[in-house]
């Protein structure tokens, strides 16, 4: 490996004196040579004559012994193909210098702009384009799987632009006036002739609820306040009649208490658990409520029934909204004018009648909303009117007896 910055020819005799026995010493070009490490060192050391340097252009010449490069072997070149021509590659032709660029365009082209696309995060539906239908065929709507699988019936008709209100119709108001007038007949009969509708009512008021609220099967909270009915029942013919506020609302007080004890024992979420004390509560206390019947006077209790039952069935006639609604309140204070006169409470009837009347349309009202099932109607449906009009028919009943 020669020294780096020696040159061949320097080499050439270097070797030569050396076999010729002379000492080898640098000479005045040579100690005229930068040092190593000069930056100098390098190109200038290859084109100075004194090293012997020649121009590409000439031969060069070696001085020393060598081997003999005067015999070059003949070759004779052969047939060749003409060369294929090339296609010009575009990915490789892309970038080549433009002929004659504008100042300030650059000498190579700009690859082509893409336009840019700003993300974003707003997801845009494509509504489905509904195929054309046939000469008469109804046209259908395109079916669609994005859809909300918990969507409640009354959500779902308030999407539509229909009424989430579902009267129970005429079959639950005759099961309604049916009940009645078995209250009625009890009441008439006696105490213990009233208790067996009345239990009836109490059981069918509190699966009602609970189906109402959209909860079920809900077998514990429905014992839980068909229990509370039948025991402010038995605490109401335990005190006597005169007792019956005391005895009503002290069980009512006492459930209450119950069912929150009972609550926070489950196991459930804290929305799940509120949802079900409410409903328990709320079922509890109509249950309860419904005992007013039996605390009333008998002849209270005869008039308020059969005026129920006339609102009912006249709230399920085919009537406008407000036509409907003034008639079942006649019905029902005609309907208390009748009963008064068989009673003997007479004219004043008709007001009891009248307030049983307007408790029955709200208990109606309140088992039509959110579009319930036929469930509810031939639950809720029934038992809700005869329900709520038991304070309405202690109340009057004690005041107009």
């Amino acid at each position: 490996m020669r020294p780096y910055g020696w040159p061949r020819a320097a080499r050439s005799r270097c070797s030569r004196r050396s076999q010729e026995g002379e000492p080898h010493s640098m000479s005045s070009s040579d100690q005229q040579y930068p040092p190593y490490g000069d930056p100098a060192y390098g190109e200038a050391a290859y084109a100075d004559p004194a090293y012997g340097y020649q121009d590409p252009g000439v031969a060069q010449t070696w001085e020393g012994q060598t081997w003999d490069t005067s015999y070059q072997p003949a070759v004779r070149p052969g047939p060749q193909a003409p060369p294929a021509p090339q296609q010009p590659d575009a990915a490789a032709t892309a970038y080549l210098p433009v002929q004659g660029a504008a100042p300030g365009q650059g000498a190579y082209p700009l690859p082509p702009e893409v336009p840019y696309d700003p993300p974003t995060t707003t997801l845009r539906a494509v509504p489905p384009e509904p195929a054309p239908a046939a000469a008469g065929e109804p046209a259908y709507s395109a079916p669609v799987t994005a859809g909300n699988a918990r969507i409640t019936d009354a959500q779902r008709a308030r999407a539509e632009g229909r009424s989430p209100i579902i009267e129970p119709g005429m079959q639950s108001a005759a099961l309604t006036a049916l009940l009645g007038v078995l209250m009625a007949g009890g009441a008439a009969v006696g105490t213990y002739g009233l208790l067996v509708p009345l239990v009836l009512l109490q059981a069918v008021t509190a699966a009602g609820w609970f189906r109402l609220n959209g909860m079920w099967p809900a077998r514990q909270g429905i014992a839980l306040a068909f229990a509370g009915g039948l025991t402010a029942d038995v605490a109401l013919l335990a005190a006597g009649r005169e007792h019956a506020p005391a005895a009503i609302l002290g069980t009512l007080g006492v459930w209450v208490l119950l069912v929150v004890v009972l609550q926070l024992r489950s196991h459930a979420g804290a929305e799940e658990r509120m949802y079900g004390l409410m409903a328990t509560v709320a079922s509890a206390a109509l249950a309860i409520v419904a005992t007013g019947h039996l605390a009333a006077a008998p002849d209270a209790v005869i008039v308020g029934a059969l005026a129920v039952a006339a609102a009912v069935l006249a709230r399920a006639l085919p009537l406008p909204g407000a036509a409907s609604l003034v008639v079942a309140l006649l019905a029902a204070a005609g309907a208390g004018v009748a009963a008064g006169g068989m009673t003997g409470i007479g004219a004043p009837g008709a007001l009891l009648g009248l307030g049983a009347g307007v408790c029955a349309l709200a208990g109606h009202r309140a088992a039509s909303y959110d579009y319930p099932s036929r469930f509810v109607h031939m639950t809720a449906g029934v038992a809700l009117p005869l329900a709520l009009a038991a304070p309405a028919v202690y109340l009057l009943g004690r005041a107009l007896v």
